[in-house]
């Protein structure tokens, strides 16, 4: 197979490219050339937002298109237009985010979507952006020949958002650490390297259309992540299970400041780990176990000196210690704190 990346040096489209490598396919990254694509992969350089940027891939022809962008739809319309007559099949690395808030626990890809995208459009809202980026890809490639993946979270080696990086590197801090409970609260994500995996199957079995691309909700939950978190770093640390009143009503951000947990019962919640994720599960999604994607994700960050890279357009994850041990303290006032966890 002949793989066009476009991006491949970060997160995701890295995943993809690795994954593809792994299978013998042909690769081609198209990228900036700010950073170095996997070790085996064809570069052309270049950049969608600049005039004459797309030059490098004037010629040349694939199987599949790989597409990870985020920002003005436009950049993928303007690549897709530019491909459809030398590429067998696009795939779009999409968002549950494309879906009309809130959406309904146990939403389908058939759940209403934004209003307001356009294939054309410059960067406006992350929403949107994906779902303009989305009927850019179907409008030049056609509903038979794109693939939109609607992802959820995404965790593992070479995150650059900030979320298990910064729960692996407090953790291993040691200590009390605050753990928003309830313990039992189900998870949905996808480790990335099984989304990189599922993608290249859907090139390979021609699939086509959306698909929430998460894994089940409940394959982990807040304890089993956190918990694996302490097993990797090894560090003295001890969980403090909160009520999630107390966290919210000390001012915290749900997602932001204490990465991945959102309060149950909530739309969030509903949103964000709760979709239908049968479609994908039928066509071939597998999830590794939790603690093997936190058991790589820290030895990923030792390799790179323990600091993860971090996108300049996501915000800052986590709090800081004097906000967590002020809420510790008001969970054990509260009497919040349901146990702990060495």
């Amino acid at each position: 197979m002949r793989l066009l990346m476009l991006g491949g040096t970060h997160f995701a489209g890295r995943a993809v490219v690795e994954a593809a490598l792994g299978r013998g396919w042909d690769v081609t990254v198209f990228h900036r050339g700010q950073h170095e694509p996997p070790a085996g992969a064809r570069s052309l350089l270049g950049d969608r937002t600049a005039p004459e940027g797309l030059a490098a891939l004037a010629e040349g022809e694939w199987d599949a298109v790989v597409d990870t962008w985020s920002a003005a739809p436009r950049a993928v319309r303007d690549t897709a237009r530019l491909l459809r007559g030398r590429a067998g099949r696009y795939v779009y690395v999409s968002s549950c985010s494309v879906y009309a808030w809130p959406p309904a626990a146990g939403y389908t890809e058939e759940a209403p979507l934004v209003e307001g995208a356009a294939a054309d459009a410059e960067q406006t809202e992350y929403a949107e952006d994906k779902r303009g980026g989305e009927l850019a890809a179907v409008e030049a490639f056609g509903a038979d020949r794109s693939v939109l993946v609607r992802a959820g979270l995404i965790l593992g080696p070479y995150e650059d958002v900030g979320r298990l990086p910064w729960w692996l590197a407090r953790i291993a801090r040691g200590g009390a650490v605050l753990a928003p409970g309830p313990r039992d609260l189900p998870l949905q994500y996808v480790d990335v390297r099984d989304l990189a995996e599922w993608v290249l199957g859907a090139v390979e079995r021609e699939l086509s259309g959306p698909y929430n691309l998460i894994g089940p909700r409940g394959h982990a939950t807040m304890g089993s992540l956190l918990e694996a978190c302490v097993a990797a770093t090894g560090g003295p640390a001890e969980l403090r299970w909160t009520d999630p009143d107390v966290v919210l009503d000390a001012g915290i951000e749900p997602w932001v400041q204490l990465p991945v947990w959102v309060p149950p019962g909530s739309e969030l919640h509903d949103a964000l780990h709760g979709a239908d994720v049968s479609k994908a599960l039928a066509a071939g999604l597998r999830c590794r176990p939790v603690a093997e994607t936190v058991a790589d994700t820290w030895r990923w960050l030792q390799d790179i000196g323990g600091t993860a890279p971090h996108r300049p357009d996501r915000p800052e994850k986590g709090i800081g210690p004097e906000l967590e041990a002020k809420v510790l303290a008001a969970a054990e006032e509260a009497d919040g704190v349901s146990g702990t966890t060495p």
